[in-house]
């Protein structure tokens, strides 16, 4: 993280550092620096690369709420090598990926640990990950924020919907996607598979920049929903935080930011040419992923999806085999509670016919 990112959390005076979080602290004030410096580096080699780059086909947005299983289908659709998706070394270092991501590939493993906190998936740093982490260290404002600093309330929500950001905070959001997208093209060189929860709520922006990108869009019933997110904070909290967190606002926080998100995407998707987006459901993916996929591509004219039948199949034998998904439980209370804040959601996508 640059400084312009990392000390904007600081400067307000409100962000207090459990003594526990000083190493990491530490830690991050070292990094600030390197990264500054490794980032003038790959200016100078590569600046006039990315400025005449371009990406290699229009990019396939995957949107959806957390735990709604859009972990899954990223990583099931760039098994077909046809495709590519920023990593998660690119994303934790978007400033200086360029020059530096052998390095961290072959001799840093152990600086990430073999599975994600929130749900055993396999972590590393060639693996897929969400654009909003590369946002979030090229100093744009991001709900993420709040993993560092979960005791201080909601931050950034406004940028779950950009239409409520003035015009020139949008375009330099904006800008610095496209920067950070076509830098990964000159990676990869590749077309892309994006997947962020954080860009449900932005479809009409991200459609208006990417005029032939496409849309998958993933549910999952909010009687699942609801409390799988509230682990993934409670997770990242205590992995992840500067502060030791306390969740009392947690439930509040989780409802605000599903509302916030799903009313911009209603808004706005049904503007959307209905060639340019598609809905699956988790359980349909869980239960029959190859015949979801093949939906997937059929519908949005990815690519001939016969060529790489044979890749997903294998995973589903091997991979997939045996996979149960998690038990959830929901008080009567909390049932009420999300029926009522995300009726749309339930009704829309007929989970309130379902028990």
């Amino acid at each position: 993280m640059r400084p312009v990112a990392w000390f904007s959390l600081l400067k307000s005076g409100r962000f207090r550092i459990h003594p526990s979080r000083f190493g990491l602290l530490i830690s991050i004030s070292i990094a600030t620096p390197f990264n500054t410096v490794m980032a003038g580096i790959q200016r100078l080699f590569f600046g006039r690369r990315l400025a005449q780059a371009v990406l290699h086909g229009p990019p396939v947005f995957i949107v959806g709420h957390w735990r709604s299983g859009t972990t899954m289908l990223h990583e099931l659709m760039v098994r077909d090598e046809r495709y590519s998706s920023p990593s998660t070394y690119q994303c934790f270092a978007p400033h200086h990926f360029l020059i530096s991501q052998w390095f961290f590939r072959r001799f840093a493993t152990w600086l990430l640990p073999g599975k994600r906190p929130m749900d055993n998936m396999a972590a590393g740093w060639d693996r897929p990950q969400e654009d909003e982490f590369a946002l979030m260290n090229l100093g744009l404002p991001s709900p993420y924020r709040r993993i560092a600093f979960p005791n201080e309330g909601a931050v950034d929500l406004d940028y779950l919907d950009l239409s409520s950001i003035d015009q020139k905070s949008r375009l330099r959001w904006l800008t610095k996607l496209r920067h950070f997208f076509a830098a990964v093209s000159v990676s990869t060189g590749r077309p892309l598979i994006i997947k962020s929860p954080t860009h449900t709520g932005r479809i009409a922006q991200l459609a208006e920049a990417f005029p032939d990108a496409k849309f998958i869009h993933i549910t999952r019933d909010p009687r699942a929903l609801y409390p799988s997110t509230c682990r993934l904070w409670n997770s990242l909290d205590e992995v992840q935080a500067m502060q030791k967190p306390c969740e009392d606002d947690l439930p509040e926080y989780v409802i605000e930011c599903f509302s916030r998100m799903y009313n911009a995407f209603h808004r706005d998707r049904d503007k959307m040419s209905s060639r340019r987006m598609i809905d699956i459901s988790y359980e349909e993916l869980t239960k029959d992923p190859v015949g979801t996929l093949q939906r997937i591509y059929d519908k949005l004219h990815l690519a001939d999806f016969e060529s790489v039948r044979p890749t997903f199949q294998s995973w589903v034998d091997t991979e997939h085999r045996g996979y149960e998904v998690n038990k959830h439980s929901l008080s009567e209370a909390d049932e009420t509670k999300i029926k009522q804040a995300w009726q749309e959601y339930f009704q829309r996508y007929g989970y309130d016919e379902t028990q």
